[in-house]
């Protein structure tokens, strides 16, 4: 088979996964909702949607319009990296069970997941996304789809972060059990918001 069409193949694949995750997500956040749960928000989902999407052109018209060459040892390093964000993901998903949604949903007063994969990693599914959106590409040569979109995504994960971060706070005992490692991103601690939840969150 021609490394293009398997890199094609690939990127269906993700595309069909992500479908199943919306899914999942949906039923999910029915089922939390119909049980006391709060929306916070949608978690910025539809500028999420557009940058998958774009991050899915980009990685085609940069393989086939540019002719990126495959290069055996960077596909293999690449397949590996896109390997381990989609476990992380899925392990992600596991630990959470029906508490995982896209958008930021929490049920008020119930402790936060802390086993699993929790034990080890505070945000596992966004390392698992930062793996998948710098590597994936790169499976197939595709160097700028992966240095753009990486940046672009570590700017938007920082606002969702911050929001899924003080959702958290607000409502759960997320505060007592991250406490010293809280803010996977650096710049989150410092944030107004985020500092005055976890003051009001003492006081209470």
């Amino acid at each position: 088979m021609p490394t293009q069409a398997l890199f094609v193949s690939i990127i269906i694949a993700v595309i069909l996964q992500r479908l199943f995750e919306l899914r999942l997500s949906q039923r999910n956040a029915a089922y939390i909702l119909a049980r006391g749960g709060r929306k916070h928000g949608d978690n910025f989902l539809a500028i999420v949607k557009v940058l998958q999407i774009s991050w899915w052109i980009a990685m085609l018209v940069e393989v086939f319009w540019l002719e990126r060459p495959f290069i055996p040892i960077l596909a293999a390093g690449a397949l590996l990296a896109t390997v381990a964000g989609q476990i992380l993901r899925y392990l992600s998903m596991q630990a959470l069970g029906r508490r995982w949604t896209l958008p930021i949903i929490t049920i008020p007063d119930v402790p936060v997941v802390e086993d699993g994969i929790y034990s080890y990693l505070q945000h596992p599914n966004w390392l698992g996304v930062i793996l998948e959106i710098a590597a994936l590409p790169l499976i197939h040569g595709a160097y700028l789809t992966a240095i753009f979109f990486s940046i672009a995504n570590a700017f938007l994960m920082g606002k969702r972060l911050q929001a899924e971060e003080l959702a958290l706070i607000q409502d759960t005992n997320y505060a007592d059990v991250f406490s010293g490692r809280l803010g996977f991103h650096p710049s989150l601690t410092k944030s107004k918001q985020v500092r005055k939840a976890l003051s009001r969150k003492r006081v209470n």
